[in-house]
Formats: structure tokens, C-alpha cells, sequence
């Protein structure tokens, strides 16, 4: 197939890092699986896991490409899938979350009808992971209605433009996708939110965000960033 440059039949490549997360790891692959599009190019970046991810992603054969590299987190992970990437669209998944059926359809769609589209993004629903015991679900306290959040999941970006922003900032362990978002206005890339959902992002007591729950700090730091940047440029803090 000879693809179309941003049109429905753009090559598009996922990369979904993982680090010791076998238990997911399966789902998530095969929600992107499930999509029913062709030229689709998965790329597992094993993040220096002990646990059985390697062999989940070696378990769907020539579907997925399996890398394995030593542990520098997830932004590490995904430059470096990035960097094997052949696809002209990019796209990411973290290895608990899921992708909702259709979602790479309607978000092409989107660049399809307008070609300067740099950026489409959609919603995003949390759930509390069903295997988890009644008692810690009780836990979560979570808004399960959709959101507008700016998730790598929930992204869809052309190649060239992801190379014109850069990769994401390795010294965010949280917030790192915010940082990139942040780059990519600076930079004045044309984005679009859905308002379909095209993400499930599960909780539960392995999220990130729970563990390291001071990686949180991480996000005031990548608003200064933003706006240091801006005032050396000349533009305006507000």
C-alpha cells in the first residue's frame, strides 16, 4: 500500500513503553490491535523489566516489534521506540491503559478533513482496575466522566511535527507529557480535541502517580519551565 501523506491510509506507529508491567501489558496491546487498521506498526519498549513483559509482547508474534533496553523511565522508553518508529503518524499508549475501539479511525478522519491539523488529541475516562479487590477500589476516590486531559495516550500526532517539537524531557517522571504539549504551542502547532473518548486510563496501585506520589512536585516545575521559556522569548507569562 502506497500510503497517503496524513490522509486514512498514513502509516501509523504506537509505541507503548512498559516497564514490570506484564499484568496489563496484554490488554493494552490488544486494544490497539482491535482497532482494524492497516499499516499499523507496534513497538513495545521493555524499560528494563524483571517481571514477564518481554515475553507478553514476544507472545503476538510478527504483530509487535519487542525492544528491550536498560531502565531510564518511560520518556526514555518512548524516544527510543520513537527512534524505530517508520510511521508518518505517531502514537502512544502506556502499558495499564486501553484504547477505545475506533479511535485511530475517527482521529484520522480528523487530519483527513483538515490537512494543517499538526496534533489531534481526545478524551479521556478513568476506571478502577476490575481486578483489584473490592476493598482498594473503594479507595480511589476518581471522577469516572470523561475529561479533556492531555494524556500521550490519548495522542495522535504527525511524525514531522513530533520532530519538531523534540522528544519527551527524560528528567519529568511525572508531567512529562504536559511539558511536550507545552513545546508543541510554543511552537504554534495546530491541535484538536475530540470530544469522543479515546482512552481508558486504568487506576490502580501500581499507577505511577500513586507510588511516586512526590513526582507530582514535577508538574509545578513544568508550568515554571513553560513560562521561563516564554518570558526569555519576549511573550507573555499570563
Amino acid at each position: 500500500m502506497t500510503p497517503r501523506e496524513g490522509g486514512i491510509d498514513a502509516p501509523v506507529s504506537v509505541v507503548i513503553p512498559c516497564y514490570n508491567g506484564a499484568r496489563y501489558l496484554g490488554e493494552a496491546v490488544r486494544s490497539v490491535l482491535d482497532q482494524d487498521y492497516e499499516p499499523l506498526e507496534i513497538l513495545v519498549v521493555d524499560d528494563g523489566s524483571t517481571d514477564s513483559s518481554v515475553e507478553v509482547a514476544r507472545s503476538f508474534g510478527e504483530r509487535v516489534h519487542s525492544i528491550s533496553r536498560p531502565h531510564l523511565g518511560a520518556s526514555a522508553a518512548r524516544n527510543h521506540g520513537i527512534e524505530h518508529a517508520r510511521g508518518d503518524m505517531l502514537a502512544f499508549l502506556d502499558a495499564d491503559d486501553l484504547w477505545t475501539k475506533g479511535r485511530l479511525r475517527l482521529q484520522l478522519a480528523a487530519f483527513e478533513r483538515d490537512p494543517k491539523i499538526d496534533i489531534v488529541i481526545g478524551h479521556t475516562e478513568q476506571f478502577a482496575s476490575p481486578d483489584m479487590p473490592e476493598s482498594e477500589r473503594a479507595g480511589f476516590r476518581f471522577d469516572p466522566a470523561p475529561t479533556a486531559a492531555r494524556l500521550s495516550g490519548a495522542l495522535l500526532v504527525r511524525r514531522a511535527a513530533f520532530d519538531r517539537v523534540g522528544g519527551f524531557a527524560p528528567q519529568w517522571e511525572t508531567g512529562e507529557f504536559i511539558d511536550w504539549y507545552l513545546r508543541a504551542e510554543e511552537l504554534g502547532l495546530k491541535a484538536v480535541m475530540l470530544p469522543q473518548v479515546v482512552l481508558r486510563r486504568r487506576l490502580h496501585r501500581a499507577n505511577h502517580g500513586i507510588v511516586r506520589s512526590d513526582a507530582r512536585q514535577n508538574y509545578v516545575s513544568v508550568i515554571k519551565a513553560a513560562l521561563d521559556r516564554r518570558r526569555a522569548a519576549g511573550g507573555s507569562a499570563a
